[in-house]
């Protein structure tokens, strides 16, 4: 039995593979390179005493979190591959103006990870970027619904709605267009796949696919724990 009907088993392995390197690779990287970016000594001197810990446990704790922000870098790379193994959907890889593209739905998708990736300030920039693609008559994607796809959604809600985020030089809001469209993940990944579980049976199947990846050497034993976290995530 696959571990997923929607994606081939040889995707999925490659990708959480991919990803174990990086991940391992940043953590190395944080180590090997600390102290070449300037550390803040009033954070550090504050961040032990108020926190009441020693040298090696903030240094510990330094290196992770910078190797964890290369992670989360590549996290929405992450599902973009992914996604792009469905049926009927092309991944247009790093680089290019959108991230996926179903001709056959007539869809065009921008990823991002977390619904603060892109600051709010800039989210406008976003939306007429997605218009150029959908709008103009010369465009190839007229007609195409263009998707800003946040995986990770701010509140856990569901949601397929106009994409009408805040325009500070014209001190308002982009007009509603019903072909430039904002969504949660949960729902992104069901609109793809099919499935109204697809993005849950994803995370639930990582742990395993995680161990045979590493030939069990990260086996993980909280997946309870980490579970609440999805079910928080989302509202489930």
């Amino acid at each position: 039995m696959p571990y997923l009907n929607w994606i081939p088993d040889t995707g999925l392995i490659h990708e959480v593979t991919q990803l174990l390197y990086i991940a391992k690779s940043a953590q190395i990287s944080a180590i090997k390179e600390f102290g070449k970016n300037v550390i803040d000594p009033f954070a550090a001197l504050f961040e032990m005493s108020g926190f009441e810990i020693d040298y090696t446990t903030w240094l510990n704790s330094e290196t992770t979190r910078q190797a964890q922000k290369t992670l989360q870098n590549h996290i929405g790379d992450f599902h973009q591959n992914i996604l792009g193994y469905s049926k009927d959907w092309t991944n247009k890889g790093v680089g290019n103006i959108i991230d996926l593209l179903s001709d056959k739905n007539k869809v065009i998708a921008e990823i991002k990870n977390k619904y603060n990736t892109i600051s709010g300030g800039k989210l406008s920039d976003l939306y007429y970027s997605l218009e150029k693609q959908v709008s103009p008559k010369s465009s190839i994607y007229k007609g195409y619904t263009a998707f800003y796809v946040a995986i990770i959604p701010k509140k856990g809600d569901r949601y397929n709605k106009p994409f009408t985020p805040s325009d500070k030089d014209k001190g308002e809001k982009c007009p509603v267009n019903e072909l430039i469209r904002e969504i949660d993940g949960a729902s992104f990944y069901s609109l793809v796949t099919g499935s109204d579980t697809a993005l849950e049976d994803l995370f639930n199947v990582l742990p395993d696919v995680v161990k045979a990846c590493s030939e069990d050497k990260y086996v993980i034993k909280d997946k309870k724990k980490l579970k609440e976290f999805f079910n928080l995530a989302y509202k489930l």
